[in-house]
């Protein structure tokens, strides 16, 4: 029988817990080399003594695959690109990358299918990227179903690695009222208040504009990465697997 995790406990906010972490305001992030090591440990067992383990990417038209809508490029998006890079760093291991996310959809939309969509995989981890969307419902909605993934998945056993959004080119990301801005920082304090893992995308892109990179070379179109960009969110995912 697939032995399940044993997740955080939520009460312990105000310091690093079992698996120590990273101190972001209140809460506390899960700590990279600690959070996902009974998962990486299990990917290192070999034949005939390992098991099939799964990851879920849930979310909407990014690790979709979307690029220039309708074109769907599954593996040029970030899913792939860490299904690639774990089976280059633990050959022995017998995974499924297995991608929910649907277009067009925000995380209310994601928050219905959860259980039947998502943990029906029984996955080790799932990630869940729904930032993007959620500015067209509201912060208070979007954390309302933010929060009842993150608790099944936890109820479940399932590792949980958040992340915020990739850019929209039509945003102005040196502004913090910006809706999207918004949605970073609040899946940010999700990520302390659950202390779960966070890959913090938008930041990302913002610090390669920093250092003299042009956010439109690493979009296919205005809210969508291309290759490069995905890649950035895939680099980032890895970190998580040490």
């Amino acid at each position: 029988m697939k032995r399940m995790l044993i997740v955080l406990c939520v009460a312990l906010l105000g310091c690093a817990g079992a698996f120590g972490g990273e101190r972001l305001g209140a809460g506390v992030l899960a700590d990279k080399g600690a959070y996902l090591a009974e998962v990486t440990k299990e990917m290192k067992i070999a034949w005939p003594s390992n098991h099939t383990i799964n990851i879920v990417c849930h979310g909407h038209s990014v690790p979709a695959g979307y690029f220039k809508t309708p074109d769907v490029r599954s593996f040029d998006a970030y899913p792939h690109l860490l299904h690639a890079g774990l089976k280059e760093r633990f050959t022995n291991a017998v995974m499924n990358v297995i991608v929910t996310a649907i277009g067009g959809e925000n995380s209310e939309g994601g928050a219905r299918r959860f259980e039947a969509d998502v943990l029906t995989h029984r996955p080790e981890v799932v990630t869940i990227d729904y930032g993007l969307n959620d500015r067209s419902i509201g912060l208070e909605r979007s954390r309302k179903a933010w929060e009842m993934m993150i608790e099944q998945a936890q109820r479940a056993g399932v590792r949980i690695i958040l992340l915020t959004p990739t850019p929209d080119m039509k945003a102005h990301l040196e502004d913090t009222a910006d809706p999207l801005n918004q949605q970073a920082e609040q899946i940010r304090s999700l990520a302390r208040q659950y202390h779960v893992g966070l890959v913090d995308s938008l930041a990302a892109f913002k610090d390669f504009a920093k250092s003299g990179g042009k956010i439109a070379d690493v979009m296919a179109q205005g809210n969508h990465p291309n290759r490069r960009g995905h890649e950035m969110v895939a680099k980032a995912l890895l970190e998580w697997f040490p």
